[in-house]
C-alpha cells in the first residue's frame, strides 16, 4: 500500500477528488431532487439467495447474467479467433478476389453501428442457422434428460440453448471483422526476408503460413486479442437486444420488477468493471512474463 501511495501523483489525487465530488453531486441530486429511496440491502440477493427447496445457495438473476455472459465471451471469443484469421489470412492472399472479398466483409461491419449489425446477422443469419439445423428441439430434449448436469454446466438452461447459440454465432461475426485487423496486421508485420526465405526452400504458401509466418504473427498480436477480448465483453450487452439472457438483459428484468432502477444499473458496472479489470490486469501479468 505504501508503494502504491508513493508512486501516485498530486494529479492522481486531484483526479480521485473530481471523481468523489462529482459522484457526491450525484447522490445528492439522486436523493434531493428525485426524492429517490436507496434499497441497496437487497441487490445482495439477486445476486445470490438460498433455495429452500434445494436447501443451498443458488444464482439469482444477476449472478445468473454475469455466468450466461462469461459463457458466451469465451465461446464467441474462440468463434471469432477462428473467423478472424481466416479473415486476416484471406486480406493477406496473392488473389485479388479473395482480398477484395475478406476487405468488403471487414469494411462493411466496422463501417456499420453495432445495433444494426446484430439484428441483420440474428435475422438473416443467426436465426436461420438455428432453425436449419433444429437446435430448438435437439435442446428441449436434452433439458428433459434428469443426467444434463454437464450440458448445463457449460450451457446453462438448455431451454434456452437456441438464444445462446444465436448470440455466440451474431458476436462472433461481429467481432470477427477486428480480429481479422488485428491478424492482418500481425502478418504484414512479420519481415519481407522471412517470406522470401520460406520460398527460397520451397515451402508452398499454406506451409509458408503455417510453419513461418503465422508463429511470428501470433506473438505481436496476442497483446491486441487479449484488449479485443476485453472489448467483445463489454460489446456482449447489445445482444440483449435479441432476448439473450446476460447480465444487461437480466439487469433491465430486475429494474422492470423491483425499481430499484439506480443500484441495479450501478451493481451491473461494477460486475462489468470487476470482470473486465481483472482480465486486464490478467493479460497484463501474463505479457510481462513473456
Amino acid at each position: 500500500m505504501r508503494k502504491l501511495l508513493k508512486r501516485l501523483h498530486w494529479m492522481d489525487f486531484l483526479i480521485l477528488a473530481v471523481i468523489g465530488v462529482f459522484a457526491g453531486v450525484i447522490w445528492y441530486r439522486i436523493e434531493g431532487s428525485l426524492n429517490y429511496h436507496w434499497r441497496w440491502e437487497k441487490i445482495p440477493n439477486y445476486i445470490i439467495r438460498y433455495h429452500t427447496g434445494k436447501e443451498k445457495w443458488v444464482a439469482n438473476l444477476l449472478l445468473q447474467g454475469l455466468i450466461t455472459t462469461i459463457r458466451i465471451s469465451i465461446y464467441a471469443s474462440i468463434l471469432a479467433v477462428i473467423l478472424g484469421t481466416i479473415l486476416g489470412v484471406a486480406r493477406t492472399a496473392s488473389n485479388l478476389t479473395i482480398r477484395m472479398l475478406a476487405r468488403t466483409y471487414l469494411e462493411f461491419l466496422r463501417n456499420i453501428p453495432p445495433v444494426v449489425v446484430i439484428f441483420i446477422f440474428f435475422f438473416f443469419l443467426s436465426e436461420q442457422i438455428t432453425q436449419a439445423l433444429n437446435i430448438e428441439s435437439w435442446a428441449r430434449g436434452i433439458a428433459r434428460q434428469e443426467n444434463n448436469e454437464i450440458w448445463t454446466f457449460f450451457f446453462g438452461d438448455m431451454r434456452r440453448f437456441p438464444a445462446l447459440v444465436s448470440g455466440v454465432i451474431v458476436l462472433a461475426l461481429f467481432e470477427s471483422a477486428f480480429v481479422g485487423e488485428i491478424v492482418r496486421a500481425g502478418i504484414q508485420s512479420v519481415d519481407k526476408g522471412q517470406h522470401e526465405a520460406a520460398r527460397s526452400i520451397g515451402l508452398g504458401r499454406l506451409d509458408e503460413l503455417r510453419f513461418i509466418v503465422l508463429p511470428q504473427a501470433i506473438r505481436k498480436v496476442l497483446p491486441p486479442l487479449a484488449n479485443q477480448f476485453i472489448s467483445l465483453i463489454k460489446d456482449s450487452s447489445i445482444i440483449s437486444l435479441i432476448s439473450v439472457q446476460e447480465l444487461t438483459f437480466k439487469t433491465v428484468e430486475l429494474v422492470a420488477s423491483s425499481r430499484m432502477i439506480f443500484e441495479a444499473w450501478i451493481t451491473t458496472a461494477a460486475l462489468y468493471f470487476i470482470l473486465c479489470f481483472g482480465l486486464s490486469m490478467l493479460f497484463r501479468r501474463l505479457e510481462h512474463k513473456k
